[in-house]
């Protein structure tokens, strides 16, 4: 036993060995390879860069695509401003030689003991190599060549001068390349001019633009700045006394309005998602001469752009425009100080398409005529509401959903299971927090949401058959020698049915008809719409209001709203829908929807629909006073035909005496007649009338028999009749009086 491990431990011994020899090779040959790159001295040095992005006619998108426009030297910025970049990103930046290997070590100790890369150990030099010679690919060799680089640029210029060039090519968000760019947009000064509390609130923003952004994040954003502060107080770069009073201080932004809609273009847009196709930052894109080709539409831009500035707009709004047949944005614009394609926000209304009815039509659960009690209801521990607390009664899953009742989304919600109706929305593209697992998505109430070109693109699915493919704005990208290097190729996915698509759209025309979207009702095209609605809890104010139309050809979707959450005046089937109203008055559609060859129209009992709320097909003797015409999939027709105008079933009555009186209760049908008669003669008669029904008829004789003849008021060869015997007993004796017997 002694031998065996003695020789296991020998064999374990030489393979460490040859895995840490390897190992070494591998970083020593990395490494040897790395050196013999040569630094690219014109991305360090070139403040002044623009990207190059057409339209689909190949022209150039008339929109300001530059990525900075002035230089700040080191020299002009002030102490403070400088102390904090060096305290919360590399404190030891004026003594090592391009690389902290301490800092590395303890970085891997405490990733190590974390069990995850909770740290990461780049000086400045390092970050200015990542944001200027590299890709942005995690990769060991990558990291080899940045180490090998940095060391490279530490020889090559002195610390100022990197410190200078790092400030100049950094990423502060929105589009702020620079602390230059950075310091003109947030605070509407120039970066020599920044405040110890402002320069540290941007030293704090560059570690994660989203998350410690001011103007989406603020305690974040306070968080972060608070920590450089007292990094540098610790660091015995900013005295006591002035910390105090610069961490007590409020973030006061002063938001460059001038940037913000360039935040939101159509161009910037394609220049984001440029970025994440190429793994490229925009800087190093613009440095390569790569050029962006859209697929924009300067007449649907113009459209949408027009459409959007003819209300005085008092809040954050975007708005987009997707060719249905080539899955593509051709017109996007928006305002605010944020980028609204990385905001989430709450759908309300307009997820009960994607995540309710489209997929409970597709899994045959229910028909557009399917009838659903609106009634106050709580579904596990869940009592939704509708707007008002109006409550409808019986009304059909076409006119729940047309005028946006909650309580009908959330039942069929129920019947669906909330997986199976995510399963199907993730197929569209929109994306679920595991905590979303509650009945409240049936309305929209999602732990983060959507942003207008996730829902857009899930509608389009509905124009498309059923098929869902994420919309794009960049067709394809050339190098500067115009050689391909990128070219979007849609990948289809069919998610539902074609049929199942065309009959949710078809509910959705009656939408913009007669329900929350009737606004577009005078456009008279083939148009189906979607509105939406987010209230602000206890409060009868808006956050949110939305609107999401389509024809055949295209989609158009509005959003209106804050992204700071200031509430706003707006509701979904107003200025959204007015909007789109506009954007479709200006360009013109005459696309039709496509009719499948599954899709048949089928009559049906409208009086069983009615009183019933069951979906029964009509047979051949009804009259067609009492059928009703309804679209289905000829792969989930009814099952059930009525058998009215064929038989009569037994009537539901009771009966009781009282005074010499017969009272006689019935529940009437619509389409019967009922003849009440004593004697041979006809004392009382109902006809159409539905519900219960009370008759009173006077008792003369001790021994009265009543007669109820009923038959179909349209057909009165069919009819039936029940007796009702009334006998009247004299008791003896006199305490108990006389009885009537029925």
């Amino acid at each position: 036993m002694k031998k065996f491990l003695k020789v296991f431990f020998i064999i374990l011994f030489i393979l460490i060995l040859t895995a840490i020899i390897g190992v070494a090779f591998y970083v020593s040959a990395s490494y040897i390879n790395a050196r013999a790159l040569k630094l690219d001295k014109q991305a360090l040095s070139s403040p002044y860069i623009s990207l190059q992005v057409f339209d689909s006619e190949n022209k150039p998108i008339k929109e300001d695509n530059e990525l900075s426009r002035s230089f700040a030297s080191i020299s002009s910025l002030s102490q403070n401003t400088k102390n904090a970049f060096i305290s919360i990103e590399d404190k030891d930046f004026y003594h090592h030689k391009g690389v902290n290997y301490k800092r590395i070590a303890k970085a891997m100790l405490n990733n190590v003991k974390a069990g995850r890369l909770k740290e990461g150990a780049s000086t400045i030099t390092q970050q200015l190599i990542k944001n200027t010679q590299l890709s942005s690919e995690k990769t060991f060799e990558r990291k080899i060549k940045e180490i090998a680089l940095a060391q490279k640029l530490e020889a090559s210029y002195d610390k100022d001068k990197i410190l200078e060039l790092y400030l100049n090519v950094i990423y502060f968000g929105n589009n702020c390349y620079g602390i230059e760019s950075a310091s003109n947009y947030y605070f509407s000064k120039s970066a020599k001019d920044l405040s110890v509390e402002e320069a540290s609130l941007l030293a704090g923003l560059i570690k994660s633009p989203a998350k410690y952004s001011p103007i989406k994040n603020y305690d974040y954003a306070l968080q972060r700045r608070n920590l450089v502060l007292s990094q540098m107080n610790s660091d015995g770069l900013l005295a006591t006394d002035e910390y105090t009073r610069a961490k007590q201080s409020k973030i006061e932004l002063n938001i460059n309005s001038q940037k913000k809609n360039r935040l939101n273009s159509y161009s910037q847009a394609s220049i984001d998602e440029a970025e994440e196709v190429l793994g490229l930052p925009a800087k190093q894109i613009a440095l390569k001469g790569y050029k962006i080709y859209t697929y924009q539409n300067q007449e649907k831009q113009e459209a949408l752009d027009k459409a959007l500035n003819s209300y005085d707009l008092d809040c954050d709004y975007s708005g987009i425009v997707i060719n249905n047949k080539s899955h593509c944005v051709e017109a996007y614009c928006g305002s605010s100080n944020y980028k609204i394609l990385d905001a989430k926000r709450q759908p309300g209304s307009t997820i009960k398409p994607i995540l309710v009815y489209g997929p409970a039509l597709n899994e045959d659960i229910i028909y557009p005529c399917s009838q659903i009690l609106d009634e106050k209801t709580t579904i596990s521990d869940y009592t939704p509401k509708n707007v008002g607390n109006v409550y409808h009664g019986y009304v059909s899953a076409r006119e729940a959903l047309s005028k946006s009742m909650n309580i009908p989304a959330v039942k069929v919600l129920s019947y669906l299971g909330i997986e199976k109706a995510k399963a199907y929305a993730e197929e569209m593209g929109i994306s679920f927090d595991e905590r979303d697992d509650s009945y409240t998505l049936a309305l929209g109430g999602m732990t983060y949401g959507v942003n207008i070109k996730e829902l857009a693109g899930a509608y389009s699915t509905f124009s498309n058959g059923g098929s869902y493919t994420s919309p794009k704005f960049v067709s394809f990208i050339t190098d500067k020698n115009n050689k391909l290097v990128y070219v979007n190729k849609p990948q289809e996915k069919q998610v539902m049915r074609e049929d199942s698509s065309y009959l949710i759209t078809d509910m959705l025309r009656t939408c913009a008809k007669s329900g929350t979207a009737k606004k577009l009702n005078s456009l008279n095209i083939d148009i189906a719409s979607k509105t939406g609605t987010v209230g602000k809890s206890n409060s009868k104010q808006n956050l949110d209001a939305w609107n999401v139309s389509y024809t055949k050809d295209q989609t158009c979707g509005v959003w209106l709203g804050n992204l700071d959450n200031t509430p706003i005046s707006y509701a979904g089937g107003n200025q959204p829908t007015e909007i789109v109203k506009n954007y479709f008055s200006t360009v013109q559609d005459d696309s039709t929807f496509d009719k499948p060859s599954t899709i048949v129209e089928r009559e049906i009992d409208e009086t069983e629909l009615n009183e019933n709320h069951r979906v029964m097909l009509a047979n051949i003797y009804m009259p067609e006073r009492y059928k009703k015409s309804e679209l289905f999939s000829s792969l989930n027709l009814p099952n059930d035909i009525s058998d009215k105008f064929t038989s009569l079933e037994k009537l539901d009555i009771s009966s009781f005496v009282k005074d010499e009186t017969a009272i006689i209760k019935l529940n009437a049908k619509s389409y019967l007649t009922y003849d009440f008669i004593i004697d041979g003669k006809v004392i009382k008669q109902i006809t159409s009338k539905s519900g219960e029904e009370t008759v009173a008829l006077p008792l003369k004789k001790q021994k009265q028999t009543v007669e109820i003849e009923y038959y179909y008021t349209l057909d009165n060869d069919i009819r039936s009749t029940e007796k009702i015997n009334f006998i009247k007993s004299e008791n003896t004796k006199k305490s108990h009086g006389e009885k009537w017997f029925i």
